[in-house]
């Protein structure tokens, strides 16, 4: 493809989809704040998608699909990375539900892994997962996540998912069940994560 196509602006990031060496992928560069002092915010902005990085690779490292990175920019705080075919899982839990038993049980497989690895994803919605064409469950954004992970990590993970699946899914009551029922069973220390999950929606409801 030629050119760039702005697909995506939010708070902390412009998304464009572009081409690298011939390939088709994605420009993921972290905006500039004004109300920061300059040198602080190019720190931030460096050191944010480094760890990005990071966490991707430590991600792609246990087992799980993410796109591939092509480049990084750290004085741009840009990202470049593969474009990824397919269709959001979102959309597939709305619209395809004879889909959702196994594309659920992929996610709790997928994120099981991770959290095995001791990476958090930090934002675990369904729009930020994508069913290829190959029938790859490929995880995007790994903005908010981090490596060494620890068990509050990964309670507040699985929480926050929780949240966006009622939020998001709610006509799919079980969809989410169906994720826990297979991250539960691939997960390490399962039964302290479910403890620790049920100890920060207690401490959720008094804040």
């Amino acid at each position: 493809m030629a050119g760039v196509a702005r697909i995506g602006m939010g708070a902390e990031a412009v998304i464009e989809e572009t081409d690298y060496l011939g390939l088709h992928a994605v420009r993921k560069t972290r905006v500039e704040k004004g109300y920061r002092h300059p040198v602080l915010d190019s720190r931030l902005r460096a050191s944010r998608t480094k760890n990005e990085v990071r966490v991707m690779r430590d991600a792609r490292l246990s087992g799980i699909r993410t796109p591939v990175v092509y480049d990084v920019d750290l004085h741009e705080g840009s990202i470049v990375m593969e474009f990824i075919e397919g269709t959001r899982v979102r959309e597939i839990i709305e619209n395809e539900p004879g889909r959702i038993p196994e594309v659920c049980r992929m996610i709790g497989e997928s994120v099981a892994k991770m959290h095995n690895a001791g990476v958090c994803h930090g934002d675990l919605t369904t729009s930020n997962m994508i069913l290829t064409p190959a029938g790859e469950l490929c995880i995007l954004d790994f903005s908010l996540g981090a490596t060494r992970c620890d068990l509050e990590g990964k309670g507040v993970d699985i929480h926050l998912m929780e949240r966006a699946f009622s939020s998001s899914h709610s006509q799919a009551t079980e969809a989410f069940g169906k994720v826990m029922e297979s991250y539960m069973a691939n997960v390490d220390g399962a039964k302290d994560i479910a403890k620790r999950v049920e100890d920060i929606k207690g401490r959720a409801r008094y804040t």
